[in-house]
């Protein structure tokens, strides 16, 4: 039952990340709903490296389907959905943000990281 649950639970918040392009909230990228979007430093530019237990604490941001790339944002090819990308680093939610704002993944591990202050930059001159 358990497995069932946690199952259930991970499937329904991938399904829910579905978003459209990222945008800068308040100095960093996030969804349109405002939740906080994270690079992961042992990703390659067009590649994720986050699989298993990795993507239960670090859920994809899918696109929408019929997302196009658009400047800096891209999709890349991640376990038979689109993700979105940022110059071909995956981007990714935390289970750990509870509310649209939250940063709490910032740094964990020394891997993980918002992208923001010179972000902003990227999603208009295109540099981060």
């Amino acid at each position: 039952m358990t497995k069932h649950f946690i199952s259930l639970a991970l499937l329904t918040l991938l399904t829910a990340a579905a978003q459209a392009q990222p945008v800068v909230r308040d100095g960093v990228l996030a969804d349109a709903a405002g939740r906080t979007v994270y690079i992961f430093d042992k990703d390659t530019p067009g590649k994720s490296n986050c699989s298993g237990g990795c993507l239960t604490a670090w859920p994809a941001f899918v696109a929408k389907e019929g997302a196009a790339p658009v400047g800096d944002f891209t999709l890349i090819d991640a376990n038979g959905a689109k993700q979105w990308a940022v110059k071909g680093k995956p981007l990714y939610y935390f289970v750990g943000d509870t509310k649209p704002g939250d940063r709490n993944g910032e740094g964990s591990g020394g891997v993980w990281h918002t992208v923001g202050g010179a972000a902003k930059a990227s999603a208009t001159t295109g540099s981060y």
